[in-house]
């Protein structure tokens, strides 16, 4: 299933799931600022968008485009009762706070983690570049990648 053992952090190190659900890398307490989920919660809520991702491929299988399978996604999230939002802009902010443009995030999911799709061969190290300048633009700490486009899912957690 890809990377989805470890995730990438701030300066491209892959930090294990694990060290974060021993509590080692988590935030203090249960949220941090209001309304913002601990990173259990969020890592707790990936689960639950793989197993999506995963039987959404399963049935679908490689071959259709993006769109396809980010219609998908959307579709089974939302049945899941979670709060997803489809190509919305996120503002790309300088270090001063100064706006320097949006782009649109693929999906949007309980507003803390972005999911960028992709229909390709493989995933290649620039799509993992996108995602993480996505994250530090943004102000986001976590993000997905997910690729349908191979024979078998990949899925790469993201984390700054």
């Amino acid at each position: 299933m890809g990377d989805s053992e470890g995730e990438i952090g701030h300066k491209g190190h892959i930090r294990h799931i694990g060290d974060l659900e021993k509590g080692r890398l988590a935030t203090k307490g249960t949220e941090g600022a209001k309304g913002m989920k601990s990173d259990q919660e969020v890592l707790g809520l990936c689960d639950r968008i793989r197993q999506a991702a995963f039987d959404l491929h399963a049935y679908l299988r490689h071959g259709h485009l993006e769109k396809v399978y980010g219609n998908g996604l959307v579709h089974r999230l939302q049945k899941m009762g979670l709060k997803v939002s489809a190509q919305i802009p996120l503002t790309v902010r300088d270090e001063d706070g100064t706006v320097l443009g949006d782009y649109f995030a693929d999906l949007f999911v309980e507003d803390c983690l972005i999911i960028e799709i992709k229909a390709c061969r493989a995933l290649a190290d620039e799509h993992t570049a996108q995602v993480l300048g996505y994250l530090r633009a943004s102000g986001n700490r976590h993000g997905l990648l997910i690729n349908f486009g191979a024979p078998v899912i990949q899925i790469k957690k993201l984390i700054l």
